[in-house]
């Protein structure tokens, strides 16, 4: 379960860092992902995670 904390802390200080340093790339981040269609959002979303836990299974085994 600490391991859970872990990652939403990491996922939280990421997604800050990014808005603190680039607040203008993220807001035009934001408005091309609304501009996109909900298929296209379900597979990257889909993508994204299929990535993600491939990360986590290679590094944690």
């Amino acid at each position: 379960m600490s391991d859970l904390i872990v990652a939403l802390g990491l996922v939280l200080a990421l997604e800050g860092t990014l808005y603190a340093l680039a607040p203008g790339g993220m807001k035009s981040v934001i408005k091309a992902a609304l501009a996109m269609s909900d298929q296209a959002l379900r597979i990257s979303g889909l993508a994204s995670l299929a990535l993600g836990v491939l990360i986590v299974w290679l590094v944690r085994g």
